[in-house]
C-alpha cells in the first residue's frame, strides 16, 4: 500500500478542498507543452542516417534523420525553419521513445 501524503488544501474553481495525494501522484513526470524546436523520437528505434550538421540552416520539411523502428524506415523532417543547434544522437544508436534527437533554434 502506498503512503499517502497530506496536502492541506486544493483550490478548484475558487472552492477549497481538503485532500490527500499519493506519493506516486506527487512524484509523477510533469506535463510539458509541445515545443516544435525540440525534435524527439516518437517511437523507439535505431538512427540509420543523419542528414544535417550542427549550425546548418533548415527549412520546414527538411530531412533531418532516418529512424528505423520495427523494420520500417521513418523519415523525420524539421517541423519549423531555423538553425540546427545541437544533434544529440549518432548514427547507429538505439533511442527510446521521447529521446531528444535534435534541437533547432
Amino acid at each position: 500500500m502506498e503512503k499517502k501524503v497530506k496536502l492541506d488544501t486544493l483550490c478548484i474553481g475558487g472552492t477549497n478542498y481538503k485532500t490527500t495525494l499519493t506519493a506516486k501522484f506527487i512524484n509523477r513526470k510533469q506535463w510539458e507543452p509541445y515545443n516544435p524546436k525540440l525534435i524527439k523520437a516518437y517511437i523507439p528505434g535505431n538512427i540509420l542516417k543523419i542528414f544535417v550538421k550542427e549550425g546548418q540552416k533548415v527549412k520546414q520539411g527538411t530531412k533531418l534523420l532516418l529512424l528505423e523502428a520495427m523494420k520500417m524506415k521513418n523519415l523525420v523532417e524539421a517541423p519549423v525553419s531555423g538553425i540546427v543547434k545541437t544533434i544529440h544522437v549518432k548514427e547507429g544508436v538505439m533511442v527510446p521513445k521521447n529521446e531528444l534527437l535534435i534541437e533547432i533554434e
